[in-house]
């Protein structure tokens, strides 16, 4: 009777080894993209919404302390911040006004794709619980390369949130369709690549998952 008991348990434990798994993507499958809002002027100086992350959210651990990029995440003369990379392309540089510290778009996230929110990284939990939710104007001191990037972005093109972010930078940069004059570099419109896209490296999502409304997240790789 013990065996028989025994082989029930073990079947029971390979079906779960199975519908977890299946259960667990269904359920990140059902979180809706972020509702979309109408992009800012591409301007010298903005006012935005900004949250806060840290490494050792429990969304982003499985990426330790790197960003989408695959390099460490900045905290220092210049922090790293998470976007979406159609409004603010991978490597924009801006100065917060109110306190001067400077910040790189490194990062990006499943619940910033289509909104204008920035996520500035915080070394610890403290330091981002203090930060909160605030808005505060921005001072761009240098934009970003939207079609690199597309290019790092579009070999996880899968993802719902990333999807989003190729086809605006289609939309906003691609050819017949002139984006609004960025202010640095002097009329420094990016043109669309001419050359086929590299061969993708490993695959790497992003950054979060969603979080609850007042904390908009981000970041920040994965989730579709």
């Amino acid at each position: 009777m013990s065996s028989i008991f025994s082989l029930k348990i073990i079947r029971m434990q390979r079906v779960l080894q199975i519908l977890i798994p299946v259960l667990l993507l269904l359920g990140g499958c059902a979180h809706p993209l972020p509702r979309y809002e109408a992009p800012l002027p591409r301007a010298a100086v903005q006012k935005i919404r900004t949250t806060a992350y840290t490494h050792t959210e429990s969304d982003h651990r499985r990426y330790s302390n790197l960003s989408a990029q695959g390099t460490p995440l900045q905290h220092g003369v210049v922090n790293s911040a998470a976007a979406d990379w159609a409004r603010w392309p991978c490597g924009t540089m801006f100065r917060i006004r109110a306190t001067g510290e400077i910040y790189e778009v490194d990062d990006y996230g499943f619940a910033l794709s289509g909104v204008n929110t920035i996520d500035l990284y915080k070394p610890t939990r403290k330091t981002m619980n203090e930060w909160g939710v605030r808005r505060v104007t921005i001072e761009i001191l240098k934009w970003g390369d939207p079609w690199k990037s597309y290019r790092k972005m579009v070999c996880v093109r899968s993802y719902r949130h990333i999807k989003r972010m190729l086809n605006e930078i289609k939309s906003f940069f691609g050819d017949g369709t002139p984006p609004p004059e960025p202010v640095y570099p002097p009329g420094g419109i990016c043109p669309a690549p001419s050359n086929p896209l590299p061969k993708c490296p490993p695959k790497h999502s992003g950054k979060k998952s969603p979080k609850s409304q007042n904390k908009s997240k981000t970041k920040h790789h994965s989730t579709s």
